[in-house]
């Protein structure tokens, strides 16, 4: 019987990691289904999803956490599969950076139930010296019944108050 883990890593950043990880999964007849990695500030950081018989999931996980240099949590999902929303939105921001907008972009997202589903943030410098810019990207899976007339209108006084440039649009 399989079971789904669910992986943690993180550690100073080095050539080989990926590569290293890869091995243990499939040496331990692990299936590698899907992961985000990258490096930040230096540091190597990630979530991966593997598939593995159940009686090799202890093994397994031994041999991730004996991988030199890294951390590893690893979390096994019960259950089903939580199905995905019919519905999608693609949220963009661009503005000066400052302390806070993440925090008051995703209280408003909480507020009308939506999910954050994937998340990609980073601050750039603005042309011609301009300061810090903040840059997000992020996914979301809107719940039924939630009104997205409502979810932009609050996005938008948002926006002004935070004095940035903010895109939501629907995918199907």
């Amino acid at each position: 019987m399989l079971i789904t883990l669910v992986l943690s890593l993180i550690g100073r950043d080095q050539p080989g990691l990926v590569r290293n990880v890869a091995s243990v999964i499939a040496e331990h007849g692990g299936n590698w289904l899907e992961s985000r990695l990258c490096r930040l500030g230096g540091e190597f950081a990630g979530i991966v999803r593997v598939e593995v018989e159940r009686v090799k999931a202890v093994g397994l996980t031994a041999a991730l956490q004996a991988v030199a240099g890294l951390r590893v949590a690893v979390h096994a999902e019960e259950g089903a599969a939580v199905a995905t929303p019919a519905v999608t939105a693609a949220l963009d921001l661009v503005g000066s950076d400052r302390p806070g907008i993440l925090r008051e972009v995703s209280a408003v997202l909480a507020a009308h139930g939506l999910n954050v589903e994937d998340l990609a943030t980073e601050r750039v410098e603005a042309p011609m010296g301009g300061g810090k810019i903040f840059l997000m990207r992020a996914l979301v899976a809107v719940p039924s019944g939630a009104e997205l007339s409502r979810v932009r209108a609050d996005l938008e006084k948002l926006a002004a108050d935070l004095m940035v440039e903010l895109k939501l649009e629907t995918k199907r």
